[in-house]
């Protein structure tokens, strides 16, 4: 008979039932939940209506995977790419470091010289980790580096126990036990990633296993953490979904039942549903101190979540910036485009150049009097990307004029209205090119060159502002 037991909580300032303690279930047969996955049809979401607290930490905190899951999709990174993308880094996460960690890989030489030109840098954050497989021979690599911590992958779904690395669940719970002993004795933390943890069976593996390695975090007096990476994407956040696919019952539980402190869960997530933002937000608000990014949200498939869209939720759920300097937020993504030759999708949340930018003349319109209307904050101040139009066949005499009052950077008593002849003008020209069959919009040069040709002195007016 389990002895049952209640504690007080200080956080939630009530008596909590501590009776709940879970075992190893060492099933012949893997558990694939068909119910849900059977493959042939869109994976299902279930619901049981049973509801966990919110229980945001006391901090929070993004770390980065761009240099180890966010180059598994992209041409290599040089070691200059890697080294100026995590000044980058440290830039945007402020002096609190915001932006906590980031990772690498180890098994090359590229990989190596880059880990050691970012330690050489000397900066406080983002501090460097490392990613290996649970085996001696990988570990051998992260004692070579001297760094403090690093991911040990450790799959918890039966779809990699039993049908990838043709293993028990004990046979693989033995298994990652010894590479985090290893580490451990080597004064190295573990940090444990959760392989397809939205697939696996909690209570019969995913919390036993974490009940084990927080036992061993108590022996040694490391933090031993968890990375819960939902590796295909099928984390959701609707209230009283069950498991394994719900996210805040995740965390919840780990933190719950396994007694794994906030500051040591992690969430990473992937964007194959669409969900990554909502998801890395709901762990952060059950109970996960840290979710893990890249930058512009590159990685396997359809990417890992948004580097930048976690600082601006962030600041949402905060109500402060914290120090971060989102500026760089712009930086990267122009570093990216002219460095990498990476193309970021226009229309991109927050980097793509025209994710402030309107074509519709009604909104043109609402802009030219006040650009609060159609912007969703002041993304010239926040991030140094002014809102722009984008001229076409919608836009209309607002934006002919707020192009003109943008690009030339005009002053507020020197700006035009769509009332102004130049405007007018300058309507009649791209109405024509429209009516005679054009459908593409017109660039920042052939606007030049329009205002050029009705009245070229005002174009030395309007220049001479610019300059200013």
């Amino acid at each position: 008979m389990i002895k049952r037991t209640i504690q007080f909580n200080e956080k939630s300032n009530l008596l909590e039932d501590s009776i709940y303690h879970y075992e190893l279930q060492d099933v012949a047969e893997p558990h694939l939940f068909r119910e849900l996955f059977d493959y042939e049809s869109i994976p299902k979401v279930s619901f049981n209506n049973r509801h966990v607290p919110v229980n945001m930490p006391d901090e929070i905190w993004m770390t980065d995977t761009t240099f180890r899951d966010g180059q598994q999709s992209t041409s290599p990174f040089t070691v200059k790419q890697i080294a100026d993308l995590f000044k980058l880094l440290s830039r945007l996460g402020g002096p609190k470091g915001l932006v906590r960690q980031s990772e690498f890989f180890i098994y090359s030489k590229k990989d190596q010289e880059a880990l050691f030109a970012c330690k050489d840098l000397g900066l406080k954050f983002p501090e460097i980790t490392t990613w290996i497989r649970a085996n001696e021979k990988d570990f051998e690599l992260v004692k070579e580096a001297g760094v403090r911590e690093t991911g040990i992958l450790v799959s918890c779904s039966d779809y990699h126990i039993f049908k990838k690395m043709n293993l028990t669940r004990r046979q693989a719970l033995d298994k990652y036990l010894g590479i985090v002993k290893s580490a451990l004795s080597h004064g190295i933390i573990p940090r444990c990633h959760f392989e397809d943890i939205t697939r696996a069976d909690f209570y019969g593996f995913v919390v036993p296993f974490a009940s084990e390695l927080m036992k061993l975090s108590d022996e040694s007096g490391l933090p031993i953490k968890i990375r819960m990476c939902d590796t295909m994407g099928f984390g959701v956040t609707f209230p009283g979904a069950t498991l394994p696919r719900s996210v805040q019952g995740i965390v919840y539980g780990l933190n719950h039942y396994a007694g794994v402190p906030h500051e040591q869960l992690e969430w990473h997530g992937h964007n194959d549903f669409y969900k990554v933002v909502s998801n890395a937000s709901t762990a952060w608000l059950f109970g996960a101190s840290a979710v893990n990014c890249s930058m512009l949200g590159i990685g396997e498939r359809t990417g890992n979540c948004p580097l930048e869209a976690m600082a601006v939720e962030y600041a949402s759920l905060r109500g402060t910036m914290d120090g971060m300097d989102f500026t760089v937020i712009t930086e990267i993504a122009e570093y990216f485009e002219q460095e990498i030759n990476y193309l970021v999708p226009p229309k991109t949340p927050f980097v793509g150049r025209a994710f402030n930018s309107t074509r519709a003349g009604i909104h043109a319109d609402g802009m030219l009097k006040n650009e609060e209307i159609y912007n969703i904050f002041d993304t010239a101040k926040i991030l140094n990307r002014p809102a722009h139009v984008a001229v076409d066949k919608t836009s209309g005499l607002a934006g002919i004029a707020f192009w003109i009052n943008d690009y030339y950077k005009l002053p507020e008593e020197h700006k035009v209205e769509k009332s102004d002849a130049l405007v007018l003008s300058m309507k009649e020209r791209v109405d024509a090119e429209y009516a005679e069959g054009r459908n593409s919009s017109f660039g920042d040069d052939e606007l030049v060159n329009l205002i050029y040709a009705i009245d070229s002195k005002r174009i030395r007016e309007l220049a001479s502002y610019s300059k200013q």
